[in-house]
């Protein structure tokens, strides 16, 4: 993949960024207020430690995929964890290594941080994303559950 470059979420990439958002959004049946838009980008470029970090993945000069975490404590653990939220490719830049990509610089970014673990949760029914999910990570037999 020497034509994919992974690089930081900047202040000019706003308009990719909402595209690739919005697009990750649809795919999950999901659409937010334009608040939530403003509010998430905010926090993807603030410098608090509580607040998301964002990387994109660009092809040929355009972005075609981008990843969210967050290091959080962890009371089984000293050192942080890092939670992977939001995972995108475009539909036609599946299947070229850019989720891969975007995966191994979240492990890179927790390994420089000093937090051994990553991980993330994805719906049952995403098989095209568990068929990486399955080469690059472990499943867990944890169930997740949400208030009602």
């Amino acid at each position: 993949m020497p034509d994919l470059i992974i690089r930081p979420l900047t202040a000019g990439d706003e308009e990719d960024w909402r595209r690739l958002w919005g697009a990750y959004l649809a795919f999950y049946g999901t659409t937010l207020a334009k608040p939530v838009y403003q509010s998430t980008f905010a926090r993807l470029l603030g410098d608090d430690p509580q607040d998301f970090s964002g990387l994109l993945a660009v092809r040929g000069g355009r972005p075609v995929g981008l990843v969210h975490f967050l290091f959080h404590r962890h009371c089984w653990k000293i050192e942080n964890t890092c939670y992977l939220q939001d995972l995108f490719a475009e539909p036609a830049a599946r299947g070229t290594g850019v989720g891969r990509a975007l995966i191994e610089a979240v492990y890179a970014a927790a390994d420089a941080a000093g937090a051994p673990s990553v991980y993330w949760l994805t719906q049952d029914t995403n098989t095209t994303a568990r068929r990486l999910y399955d080469r690059i990570g472990t499943l867990t037999p944890f169930i997740e559950y949400a208030r009602s």
